[in-house]
């Protein structure tokens, strides 16, 4: 996972955090609960998942098209790019090595 990519998905982690934070509709709930004698714990799981997209040159006039890359030919994780993903709370599934 290039640097670039790596900066994308820190703001999107960020503006997801920021929505909730920011939300009215969410701050008046939780303040409600607190009213009610509870206090508050909010904690939330972002899936994302990410398919690399190729473009390919058309026939038609230099028109583009994409199409997702090949089964198999998936780019594997570093340990850092795993580490990096988890320190976002993003959870990464590993192959099961033999």
């Amino acid at each position: 996972m290039n640097q670039r990519l790596r900066n994308l998905i820190q703001q999107l982690g960020e503006a997801i955090h920021e929505s909730v934070s920011d939300s009215e509709q969410i701050s008046e709930v939780v303040d409600h609960i607190r009213r009610e004698g509870f206090d508050v714990l909010l904690m939330l799981e972002a899936t994302i998942g990410l398919n690399e997209v190729e473009v390919e040159p058309s026939a038609n006039k230099g028109a583009k098209r994409t199409k997702k890359r090949a089964a198999g030919a998936e780019k594997h994780f570093s340990a850092q790019d795993v580490h990096f993903l988890r320190s976002l709370r993003i959870s990464v599934e590993e192959e099961s090595r033999s």
